[in-house]
């Protein structure tokens, strides 16, 4: 292969890997921070509004706020990508803060957007 041609060659294997890498639907993450004050255990899930169906933890999983500590999880998503958290009392979804159980209310703040940051500290009060 001539020196031009291999040259040739190599700025577009750059070109693609930058392109790869930059993409929206490249790999990123959001770490949450969460604190219930609630008396009672709360469950919590986090939603892609993007992608709809898709949630964290998943395979009907969920995230457990059984004591007032603050609670951080770190979720692998698609950059650009708008999550939306959901908590509800256990075994009681019609308390609930955020978007709710199985993403079934609507909220005006409680979604995100996944660029490798973190959230403000959620608080969420009786």
């Amino acid at each position: 292969m001539g020196t031009a041609i291999k040259y040739a060659f190599i700025a577009v294997l750059a070109a693609l890997t930058f392109c790869v890498q930059t993409s929206p639907s490249s790999a990123s993450s959001l770490l949450w921070q969460v604190k219930s004050n609630h008396p009672n255990i709360l469950e919590i899930e986090f939603y892609s509004d993007t992608r709809r169906g898709h949630s964290w933890p998943g395979n009907n999983e969920i995230y457990l706020l059984d004591d007032y500590s603050t609670k951080t999880v770190n979720i692998s998503c698609h950059h650009g990508e708008l999550i939306c958290y959901g908590a509800w009392v256990r075994n009681r979804t019609g308390i609930y803060w955020g978007i709710g159980f199985k993403y079934s209310q609507s909220c005006s703040d409680c979604c995100y957007t996944c660029n490798g940051g973190h959230t403000k500290l959620i608080i969420l009060n009786p």
